[in-house]
């Protein structure tokens, strides 16, 4: 890049993040507010990319955006105990856990009404009489 500033455009192509989410980020405060041309358009230098970088990262790792905030936070206090980092990841990792059983059960689940359905032209279906019973 010649200038050190990116309009949104580039700074989402840099980031792999959409110009969309960049704005959701300002709004939700992830992301400082972008500094403004004359005419209005969004500026962000390499620091905010790189932050960018780091929150689509974060997001990749399925981290929720008060996480992010707390990551973002940890990130910048130079001073920071790694602990604290760690001890965030390996919460994210039990969460994690806990969803995976919650979709092994389900897909189970599924799997079990799929295969007692005939899949056939009769009317009667297994899959929807349990999806209606209470």
């Amino acid at each position: 890049m010649q200038s050190d500033l990116y309009n949104i455009g580039q700074a989402a192509k840099a980031s792999g993040i959409s110009a969309k989410m960049i704005r959701h980020y300002e709004e939700v405060g992830l992301l400082p507010a972008a500094s403004r041309t004359l005419s209005g358009y969004r500026t962000y230098n390499h620091q905010d990319v790189h932050m960018l970088r780091f929150i689509r990262h974060s997001r990749d790792l399925g981290f929720s955006i008060k996480q992010i905030a707390d990551l973002l936070s940890l990130w910048r206090d130079k001073n920071r105990a790694s602990s604290k980092v760690k001890s965030l990841a390996a919460e994210h990792i039990e969460m994690l856990n806990k969803k995976i059983e919650e979709l092994s059960a389900m897909k189970s689940e599924l799997s079990r009404l799929v295969s007692c359905c005939h899949g056939d032209g009769r009317p009667d279906c297994p899959i929807l009489d349990s999806l209606s019973s209470e």
